[in-house]
């Protein structure tokens, strides 16, 4: 399947908010998604096959390194490479603005996202105990230099 992948606008919100409610425990809230879309220090990319919006990742930069706060694929597009796509633009992005380091958190019991962050180079630094909820459950934080 085929697809591209572009910024965030605010016209995208309900397939935004779909993917939203089923990928992320808890989700975000509407309003919380929209300031995204619209902070200058925020990459908001998705992966579109025309209207239908397939997955997107969202991270925010400041000064030297950048937080990704979210990832996430459309159950029903999963294992056609959208990850990876997201991921390289985000690496991209990193590298646009001479960033030096991106961090994250994932659940400690996400085996896929696990993988994919670990395919891309990030290294786990510690662990956040009980940091999630809806189940508790403790998140690793990874960290992936992107220095040349």
């Amino acid at each position: 399947m085929q697809y591209d992948i572009r910024a965030a606008v605010e016209d995208d919100m309900p397939g935004i908010l779909e993917i939203e409610h089923d990928a992320i425990i808890p989700p975000w809230s509407h309003g919380g998604i929209l300031s995204e879309i619209y902070n200058d220090d925020t990459l908001f990319a998705l992966a579109v096959n025309g209207e239908k919006i397939m997955g997107f990742i969202i991270m925010r930069r400041n000064d030297i390194e950048c937080d990704m706060f979210q990832i996430a694929v459309r159950h029903d597009c999963r294992r056609l490479g959208i990850a990876d796509a997201l991921m390289q633009t985000a690496i991209k992005w990193a590298r646009h603005y001479s960033l030096e380091s991106i961090f994250l958190e994932v659940r400690k019991s996400n085996s896929p996202a696990i993988k994919l962050y670990k395919k891309y180079g990030f290294r786990q630094i510690s662990i956040r105990k009980e940091y999630y909820t809806n189940p508790i459950e403790d998140a690793i934080v990874f960290a992936l230099s992107i220095r040349d």
